[in-house]
């Protein structure tokens, strides 16, 4: 069986033109009885080869009967650099922010059958749940320490279990919160630990320079931020070099094309880890105006992006990325994740989701081959379409940026 995909190299310039580059297709051929190679050209030293399903399947307890899908692709650079999947999982709607969702067991399995896949990458987050999401992840992920990554943040104050919307980065906290997800984690290292949202008071400095002692102790492999500006990207990575930038990024929302955030990543050689990708479900063409969110587990009821007035309008993109992908035969989730995946090898999306067959489709996204003039064209569409509703309410917004 054929495995095609594709991952058009190319950057964009710090005016914000499309500048057209490395454009090399690789062919994935595997098979279940027998191994195989992927093929890399020079211009292609970001992706490494895929693992096979015959040679270096994970033995997970449940059977190797799929393929592993997900490529592998390079967060920052130098010392700071991070090989993992090319997709990643986020775990934070199995238990937090989404509504109602599977019991642990069901969540443990969907886990175990994204390592099957080839999935090295899952983020959680001290403040998901709070505290039940790493407990999560650290139950489901026990059986591969070693094998994959698990990235977590801190940031957020919790106080007795709950999150009181206060944010404390001061490095006695950093150091607290380090431990204890490392337990929570049952990990003896962190494979790369966020700062969840900038603390005003707090200098940058001093958090990067607590990080830094944390990777000499060994307790922290690598460390990224999570929605800053350019300059405080440049200030933290100068005390301790910065392997990923986790920031809101999709079709309708590209804030970090014109802010200077992928400009200093790419300048810096800092891995983007875009979350939402699929601006929280709604690219995926699931939800429409009459979607009830739970009132007690989901926050995009809170979100001006999610009122049915909205909701209506902006369905007008899910119907272009539906239109693009009929005669390609993907699924508008996959058009969304494509067209990430096609901006930059060290773009690494992390999608949600509690359906086997959900997962299974994000990660095939791998297979298709679109060249740049389509996506070009597609973001042209797209552009068109004003977007309805801001993507969070005002004491969110008041926490990015800076």
């Amino acid at each position: 069986m054929k495995n095609r995909t594709y991952i058009n190299n190319s950057s964009d310039t710090a005016n914000g033109d499309k500048k057209h580059g490395m454009d090399r297709r690789g062919f994935i051929k595997t098979a279940i009885t027998a191994g195989a190679v992927l093929t890399v050209g020079p211009a292609m030293n970001n992706m490494i080869a895929a693992e096979t399903a015959a040679s270096n399947t994970v033995n997970s307890g449940i059977g190797n009967k799929y393929e592993r899908l997900a490529l592998k692709r390079r967060l920052g650079s130098g010392m700071a650099a991070f090989d993992v999947s090319a997709i990643g999982l986020g775990l934070m709607g199995m238990t937090y922010n989404r509504s109602e969702h599977p019991d642990k067991k069901h969540c443990v399995r969907l886990i175990h059958e994204a390592v099957e896949r080839g999935v090295t990458l899952f983020d959680t987050a001290i403040v998901y749940g709070p505290l039940n999401n790493e407990l999560l992840a650290g139950e489901a992920l026990k059986p591969f320490k070693g094998k994959v990554n698990v990235t977590t943040k801190f940031g957020h104050e919790i106080i007795n279990g709950k999150a009181t919307g206060r944010q404390d980065s001061r490095p006695a906290t950093i150091r607290k919160y380090c431990e204890e997800s490392l337990r929570r984690l049952q990990v003896d290292c962190i494979s790369l630990f966020y700062q969840h949202r900038f603390d005003p008071n707090v200098s940058v400095e001093d958090v990067a320079g607590t990080i830094q002692d944390l990777i000499k102790e060994g307790k922290v492999l690598h460390w990224g931020m999570c929605e800053v500006s350019a300059d405080t990207i440049r200030k933290a990575n100068a005390v301790c070099p910065l392997t990923a930038i986790q920031s809101e990024y999709h079709l309708m929302h590209r804030l970090v094309e014109y802010n200077g955030v992928l400009n200093v990543c790419r300048e810096l050689g800092i891995g983007f880890v875009p979350y939402s990708p699929l601006n929280r479900g709604f690219l995926g063409g699931c939800i429409n105006e009459y979607t009830q969110f739970d009132i007690n587990n989901d926050n995009r009821q809170t979100l001006p992006r999610f009122t049915h007035e909205a909701i209506r309008a902006n369905t007008r993109i899910v119907n272009v990325l539906q239109h693009f992908g009929r005669t390609r035969g993907m699924t508008s989730s996959q058009v969304a994740l494509g067209w990430l995946l096609n901006k930059e090898p060290w773009i690494v999306p992390i999608p949600g989701t509690t359906k086997l067959s959900h997962l299974e489709e994000n990660l095939r996204t791998i297979e298709f081959e679109v060249n740049d003039a389509e996506w070009n064209k597609l973001e042209e569409t797209v552009a068109e379409i004003p977007v309805t509703g801001e993507r969070y309410n005002a004491e969110q917004q008041r926490q990015v940026g800076f």
